[in-house]
């Protein structure tokens, strides 16, 4: 089953925990917020990614399991 990653930018205060923890996954814009570079997490990948939803202080990425 995959999971998929919703950003909720209005909530992100650029502390970059998310990139530094899953680079593959995340990154900062030019304006220092989270981006998605992949809309699902693949196979393997979990644990890290949600090493870095857990890392958020502003809780502005959220995972859901796909359809």
């Amino acid at each position: 089953m995959m999971i998929d990653i919703e950003i909720l930018q209005d909530r992100c205060i650029g502390a970059g925990n998310c990139a530094e923890v899953a680079p593959k996954y995340f990154d900062l814009d030019d304006e220092g917020l989270v981006v998605a570079l992949h809309n699902q997490i693949e196979p393997g990948d979990e644990a890290e990614t949600e090493r870095a939803v857990d890392m958020c202080p502003a809780v502005a990425i959220l995972l859901h399991q796909s359809k």
